[in-house]
């Protein structure tokens, strides 16, 4: 049975794709987020995934909307499956 997993590298890769393109450091991000900037570093690597709570809170501090990075990562996950 085929059981469909987000890739936690490539949804880390998107949000610090938006991170980046928003002109923001980590440090700035993660502590708009209430997180440590070792959290959100572990994230952009792949390393952790975030919780629904942590990804809104990222969303917010970088000033995106969730559906946006969403959509981001359905993208990239279509590439990858095309």
């Amino acid at each position: 049975m085929f059981v469909p997993m987000l890739d936690p590298v490539l949804v880390g890769k998107v949000i610090a794709d938006f991170r980046k393109k928003s002109g923001l450091s980590q440090e700035v991000v993660s502590g708009l987020a209430g997180i440590g900037r070792s959290h959100l570093s572990a994230i952009e690597r792949g390393e952790r995934k975030p919780t629904l709570e942590t990804f809104y809170r990222l969303c917010e501090a970088m000033n995106v909307k969730m559906s946006v990075v969403i959509k981001e990562i359905e993208n990239e996950m279509e590439k990858l499956n095309s």
